[in-house]
């Protein structure tokens, strides 16, 4: 434990204490879950590269393989080159297979580790010239690279695709093409507008429940070549609706950053998987829990885990899309290590004159 005087909303200052650690698994004894769970990663930058961090992505790539092998430890997956790790709003193509292309040797080298791969359009600018023909050919060309290097691949959605597409049909024939192509069962995710406004009407509907008919359409004509879909709309009573209508053996995997525990833990007709952003800022107590349940403990996994939704509430609240800024804030503080966390927290607040 620490201790360490924070700054309140009244404009005061209060003593706090830091809890116990979680005590993390021992090297070896790798736990088991239940459940599939996915942590989508951050990055770690590089402090002393001589870059214009807002025009050139600059990785410590040591410590940023460190931190899946971190994960990996746990029991977790890593959702490699997602939006958490800034992709489409930092980190460009060239950067996300390089950081995929490490992040798949790493996982090699365990054998075990679970990893997917984000693919998506993210090299093409979307444009009133982007046709449905050209967004087919960058998902190509994505895909093509990363099952080359033996990746498994989590289907993004495409800001281009967006954009050019008409209606549900152009949805229909970008996804049946690719998913035509794919060598193994992919997942597809639903990436909600408060996630990135650039996807707002994704499916080519506004309104989520019309939206999600077209999706669905989708999931059950390339049922063969879906593993599941992850949503991310921070709504649970939609989740629970369209994981009631999947086809049979696919799974929902949870990207509600606000009901996560709830999902995970389900109810009399079924669960949700999880690949989530906010287990990369609580990896220790997101595998804690997830052992208690796998356990058959049903007091232990809520015990743990519910506890954490209120950070992750605040994390990702409204603007959404700036979340990134908290999960990496997070990694950098916690350091595992509680004084070590309180140090860094008061030399942050003396940076800003309130030490």
């Amino acid at each position: 434990m620490a201790k360490i005087s924070l700054p309140t909303k009244d404009r005061r200052f209060e003593p706090y204490v830091t809890g116990e650690p979680i005590i993390l698994p021992k090297k070896g004894a790798v736990p088991k879950f239940n459940r599939i769970a996915y942590a989508a990663t951050h990055v770690v930058g590089d402090p002393l590269s001589d870059v214009d961090p807002w025009l050139t992505p600059a990785i410590d790539w040591e410590r940023t393989i460190a931190f899946r092998h971190y994960l990996w430890d746990l029991g977790l997956g890593v959702a490699e080159a997602m939006d958490t790790a800034q992709r489409g709003t930092g980190l460009d193509w060239a950067g996300a297979k390089e950081l995929i292309r490490r992040a798949l040797a790493a996982a090699k080298a365990r054998p075990g580790a679970l990893i997917g791969c984000g693919v998506g359009t993210d090299h093409i600018e979307p444009g009133p010239d982007v046709t449905i023909d050209d967004v087919i050919r960058a998902y190509e060309e994505q895909i093509e690279a990363i099952e080359q290097m033996g990746g498994r691949l989590i289907l993004m959605a495409s800001r281009a695709l967006t954009r050019a597409a008409k209606g549900p049909d152009d949805y229909a024939r970008v996804y049946g093409r690719i998913l035509r192509q794919t060598k193994e069962p992919v997942i597809i995710h639903w990436l909600g507008e408060m996630f990135d406004p650039a996807l707002a009407g994704y499916w080519s509907a506004a309104d989520h429940t019309a939206a999600m008919e077209g999706c669905l359409a989708i999931l059950q004509d390339h049922a063969d070549k879906i593993d599941g879909v992850k949503i991310s709309l921070l709504s649970k009573d939609k989740e629970i609706a369209m994981r009631r209508r999947l086809p049979a053996g696919m799974r929902m995997y949870t990207g509600d950053d606000f009901n996560y525990a709830e999902l995970i833990a389900g109810d009399t007709e079924g669960h949700s998987d999880a690949l989530l952003g906010i287990f990369d800022a609580i990896a220790p107590a997101a595998a804690a829990a997830l052992a208690r349940l796998a356990t058959g403990d049903p007091q232990g996994f809520p015990g743990i885990l519910e506890p954490t939704v209120p950070l992750s509430r605040h994390i990702f609240k409204a603007p959404t899309r700036f979340y990134k800024t908290g999960i990496v804030f997070m990694a950098y503080l916690n350091g595992h290590d509680p004084e070590l966390a309180a140090a860094r927290m008061s030399k942050l607040l003396a940076v800003h004159g309130l030490a």
